[in-house]
C-alpha cells in the first residue's frame, strides 16, 4: 500500500495544538494558581530530565479531569483553531490518497480534525477522562513502531515534518519534506 504521512504540529497545523488546547482550557476553566505551579515545577523537572515526556504530558493534561463533556470541549476548540491548519496542506492532502497523520499530540484531540481532513490518525493514546497515557508517547521511533503495527505492507511516498525527531519516518519515505512555517523544502538528511 502506498501512503503519505504527515506530522501534525508545526507541520499541517501552524503551532502546537496541544499547547493551544492547554491555553484554551486555562482561559475557559480558570486553572488555579496551585495547578499552574505544579505544571511549572514539573516543567522544570522535565527540562532537567528528571521527568519523562509521558509523565510531563500527563501533568499538563490533568485539567481534563475537570471537564464534564470533553468531546464537546474539543469540538469547540477546533471551531476556533481550525484556521491554524495551513492552506498548503489542505491542497496537498486533497491531491494525495491514503493519508496518515502521525503525531505525538493526544489522539482524542486530533481524532475529529483528522477525520475532517480525510486522514487516518496515529497519535498518543491518552485517556481523555484521566489524562493518563495508555501506552507510549507517539514520538520518534514510536511513530514507526505504531505504523508498523497498523500496516504490514506499505511504502511511504511523501513524508512531511518540521522536526528532526521524525527522522525515523523520513528515512522510510521515497520523498521527505522539511516544513518550516510555510516553507516546504526537500529534506536532505
Amino acid at each position: 500500500m502506498k501512503i503519505n504521512v504527515y506530522d501534525f504540529d508545526d507541520t499541517i497545523y501552524n503551532g502546537d495544538s496541544s499547547f493551544h488546547f492547554f491555553l484554551y482550557a486555562i482561559k475557559k476553566f480558570k486553572v488555579s494558581i496551585l495547578n499552574l505551579l505544579k505544571i511549572f515545577f514539573n516543567a522544570l523537572l522535565y527540562l532537567l530530565k528528571l521527568k519523562t515526556t509521558k509523565e510531563f504530558k500527563e501533568v499538563v493534561f490533568s485539567f481534563l479531569t475537570n471537564i464534564d463533556d470533553i468531546d464537546s470541549f474539543v469540538d469547540t476548540f477546533w471551531k476556533k483553531h481550525k484556521k491554524n491548519i495551513k492552506k498548503e496542506f489542505l491542497e496537498i492532502i486533497k491531491n494525495n490518497k491514503n493519508n496518515y497523520i502521525i503525531s505525538a499530540s493526544p489522539e482524542f484531540l486530533l481524532k475529529n480534525i483528522a477525520k475532517e481532513l480525510k486522514c487516518e490518525l496515529i497519535a498518543t493514546p491518552m485517556n481523555k477522562k484521566t489524562a493518563l497515557i495508555e501506552g507510549a508517547n507517539c514520538k520518534k521511533e514510536e511513530k514507526v513502531k505504531r505504523l508498523n503495527n497498523l500496516l504490514k505492507d506499505y511504502q511511504i511516498i511523501e513524508f512531511y515534518s518540521d522536526s528532526n525527531n521524525d527522522l525515523p519516518l523520513a528515512r522510510l519515505a521515497k520523498r521527505a519534506y522539511k516544513v518550516k512555517k510555510y516553507n516546504i523544502r526537500k529534506w536532505d538528511f
